[in-house]
């Protein structure tokens, strides 16, 4: 009956550690500690630590039992009883890889450790970049709401004298029609903002789980500093994930290589006869012997060595495409700043100026609301085009600073 009365607030409880808004830090903590995929990579890198602990153990002991030199032909076939050969005999083994081949193993285990790490850094770095950009195109998405609503308001005063101005025969009735033409476009582009807003939200809370994520606070800003970021490609995570890869690689040859060496085993062993002759016990060691090395050992060498070969290749590949991408974010970085700097300080405030004149020139008898209605549709292009430009910018600070260097965490 508890368990009913309280079952209301339990299921209210994921709501509660979901409520208040989104800062920008906040998105991208919550994104940290909620990402089912960072959750996932950090599972495989707990198997991996888990896994070292029987790295270069020795393999377990084997039990063997057995009859022994039992007759099944002559005169004392299938009668045991009768001869003084036949015997039951119990044994334990235990095969000892060399000490090479143990240290290179427990080497392999580490090293997929720190790739396991090294993959889950870079499923972090995947999460936070997407969560950033997120975050930006939902603050972005609602801020060209809030100035086209505004743009609305504005036109729909001005379509609203028309009635006035008909009457009073400075305005031709047609003119109402063009006005409402003019709103109902507007709200046409309005929809799709709207829409925008809804599908922002959607990528937003696919990476923080939060089923109805409201922002806040203001958006960061990243400034660009190409060289520290070119610096520090090294120890970008993509890199340092090849890294690991290569020190698999090079513990793989080392496991290759151990194999050139012989293992070694232990046995013992119990076996009884016929009462009349006693038990024995048996003891003994083997050693491999690897006199085919060309044919095995040795070709397992070279396949490592270059499986090895391969992931330095790799790396240096990896890191030409960052550098070559990083210049080409930069660019194109500069390039929408340029972009933002003249719509902000050139076109929109033309299109601002021009709604201003032809707004006076209607009031004034001298021009059409179609002329007003042409003035307001061009500042609305001018006003989203200078959002859409801020938020290129900001996407590209926060792109630059959290794909190819640190960003703060």
């Amino acid at each position: 009956m508890r368990l009913f009365l309280c079952a209301p607030l339990l299921a209210a409880i994921p709501g509660i550690a979901f409520a208040g808004p989104l800062t920008f830090e906040a998105a991208l903590q919550r994104a940290r500690q909620e990402a089912p995929s960072i959750k996932a990579k950090a599972l495989g890198a707990d198997a991996a630590r888990s896994a070292r602990g029987a790295a270069g153990a020795l393999p377990d002991p084997t039990l063997g039992v057995s009859v022994e030199s039992f007759p099944i032909s002559g005169p004392l076939a299938f009668e045991p009883n009768r001869d003084d050969f036949t015997m039951a005999r119990v044994g334990v083994s235990q095969d000892i890889p060399n000490l090479a081949k143990r240290h290179a193993q427990q080497a392999r285990a580490d090293s997929d450790i720190k790739a396991a790490e090294a993959d889950t850094a870079v499923e972090a770095r995947t999460v936070e970049v997407s969560t950033a950009l997120a975050w930006i195109n939902l603050a972005y998405a609602e801020r060209r709401l809030t100035a086209l609503d505004d743009l609305l308001t504005r036109l729909e005063r001005v379509v609203g004298t028309t009635p006035g101005a008909v009457a009073s025969g400075n305005a031709r009735p047609a003119q109402t029609l063009s006005g409402q033409q003019a709103v109902a476009t507007m709200r046409d582009r309005r929809s799709e903002l709207v829409s925008n807003v809804a599908r922002a939200r959607a990528t937003l809370t696919r990476w923080t789980g939060d089923p109805a994520p409201e922002i806040a606070g203001p958006i960061p800003e990243f400034p660009v500093d190409a060289a520290k970021l070119r610096a520090g490609l090294d120890h970008h995570p993509t890199i340092e994930m090849i890294d690991a890869q290569a020190d698999q690689a090079d513990a793989d040859v080392r496991v290759a290589d151990a194999g050139r060496r012989s293992d070694f085993g232990v046995n013992l062993a119990y076996q009884r006869r016929d009462p009349r002759f006693g038990d024995f016990i048996s003891a003994g060691v083997t050693v491999s012997l690897p006199f085919f090395t060309r044919n095995r050992q040795n070709a397992g060498i070279a396949a490592a060595q270059a499986s090895a070969g391969r992931v330095l290749a790799e790396r240096e590949a990896a890191r030409r495409t960052l550098a070559a991408d990083l210049d080409a974010d930069i660019a194109d970085h500069v390039m929408h700043h340029e972009q933002w700097m003249r719509a902000q300080g050139t076109l929109q405030p033309l299109a601002e100026q021009r709604v201003k004149l032809e707004t006076a020139s209607y009031g004034a008898g001298r021009a059409s609301l179609i002329d007003v209605a042409d003035a307001f549709a061009a500042l609305a292009d001018a006003t989203l085009t200078t959002v859409d430009r801020e938020a290129k910018v900001a996407a590209d600070g926060a792109g630059l600073n959290f794909t190819y260097g640190s960003a703060p965490r």
